[in-house]
């Protein structure tokens, strides 16, 4: 009998287990569910489209795309096709725990068959001597190398050699690019190899320099499993690239112990914290208008690309939350709109680190300096001159202080505005 291959965030043909574990002319099938397609932005919806539309070729075209309720869906498709059984990659998220318990009973006597996920090491798997999750970055990494994950399922080959040598990909090596990455599990294999061979040496030297092509550009491909983390570790010695993929893996296992944290401070004593709710404020943040020029410089590459370097992240993030004092997840909000990686673990839990409620155990004397950041991180000034072109006039590091050269001075004063917020998180320390 014919099995259903359920794709969700494994946009991929290669290392697939579930494809492994179905019956070999399996119907894929992907769902669009307006829970999570609504909230996305055009740039992460078009990175989607074009993933399915390459993951339909490499299934010679037996991918059936359908809008709706899965839980509706995927029950009526499994029955009209005479499904014995439906397979899918394991979803760690609330929501798609949720949605997939629902599914498996609306199956009845079709199987429901769970085969690896989107992690090197599932969710949940890493816990100390104790049985308990870590609540701290370090021992959790130390524990998840420990464990360990195992070789790409079905190559002992370097990746490069997976690659089909008729597709090339474009993959915006330059920092200051409009365009997304090429999609698909192609561009994927392509990129990495590329960043492996070309890039990866100088990542630990370049990685926070946004005017830079220092970083990989995989988060989108990992975001829709387009490559498996496994595949990249398989290329990967302990080190700093190493290290930002276990952070990925930490963020997932503190969601799946605290999915509440998705959408509260994980940390419950902050929800004391005094908080502003100035909407113009905010929107101001949202434009790129803000008078800091880094801070402007993300914001209007994240509304341009779908994309901003992790840096710029965290610099706007902190910004927002320390300077503006607004809610980190109106800024969380934003991100997964526009972010073509939008990720919830990832993001919740990023924006969480920067406002201090998160796993952190010492939040309260980070206060990002928008201006020190901006003249360390883009030391000539070129990102925030590409980004904010009304300073195009401004050389080198002037371009990190308008105000000193007849521009309108920023909406806060950041000095004023850190002595704020140390205040806010001093009252509710004890």
């Amino acid at each position: 009998m014919v099995s259903v291959v359920w794709f969700r965030r494994d946009l991929r043909t290669r290392d697939l287990p579930t494809l492994l574990s179905a019956d070999p002319q399996a119907l894929g099938l992907f769902v669009l569910d307006k829970r999570l397609t609504e909230p996305a932005g055009a740039p992460r919806l078009a990175f989607l489209y074009r993933c399915l539309r390459e993951l339909n070729e490499q299934l010679d075209d037996r991918l059936l795309v359908v809008q709706g309720d899965p839980v509706a869906l995927v029950p009526r498709i499994a029955a009209q096709v005479g499904a014995s059984s439906v397979h899918v990659s394991a979803d760690a998220g609330p929501y798609g725990r949720s949605r997939d318990a629902d599914v498996e009973k609306a199956l009845g006597d079709i199987d429901f068959v769970r085969s690896g996920s989107p992690y090197a090491v599932a969710p949940g798997r890493v816990t100390k001597p104790d049985g308990t999750p870590y609540k701290v970055f370090t021992p959790f990494s130390r524990a998840w190398a420990d464990h360990g994950w195992r070789k790409p399922a079905d190559t002992n080959a370097s990746t490069v050699d997976w690659i089909a040598p008729h597709r090339k990909s474009h993959i915006p090596a330059d920092p200051f690019s409009c365009d997304l990455p090429a999609a698909g599990e192609q561009a994927a294999l392509h990129a990495w190899a590329a960043f492996r061979d070309e890039r990866l040496a100088t990542y630990p030297d370049l990685r926070d320099r946004p005017d830079k092509p220092g970083t990989s550009w995989m988060s989108p491909y990992l975001r829709w499993g387009c490559i498996h983390p496994r595949t990249m570790l398989a290329d990967l010695k302990p080190g700093a690239y190493r290290t930002e993929l276990a952070w990925r893996e930490f963020y997932a296992d503190v969601l799946w112990h605290n999915p509440s944290s998705a959408r509260e401070n994980l940390d419950r004593k902050f929800d004391k914290i005094e908080l502003d709710h100035d909407q113009d404020t905010f929107d101001l943040w949202c434009q790129g208008k803000t008078g800091y020029p880094i801070v402007d410089a993300g914001m209007r590459q994240l509304q341009a690309t779908g994309w901003m370097h992790n840096r710029v992240r965290m610099i706007v993030a902190s910004f927002l939350v320390k300077d503006l004092h607004l809610p980190w997840w109106w800024g969380a909000r934003h991100f997964m709109k526009h972010l073509v990686d939008g990720d919830l673990a990832s993001n919740q839990h990023g924006w969480q680190w920067v406002a201090g409620t998160g796993t952190d155990a010492a939040p309260y004397f980070r206060v990002f300096n928008p201006t020190t950041q901006g003249e360390k991180f883009d030391p000539d000034g070129d990102y925030v001159r590409r980004w904010v072109p009304e300073l195009r006039d401004l050389p080198g590091k002037k371009a990190h202080r308008p105000w000193d050269h007849g521009f309108a001075p920023p909406i806060v004063d950041h000095a004023d505005e850190r002595e704020v917020a140390l205040a806010r998180y001093n009252a509710i320390k004890a």
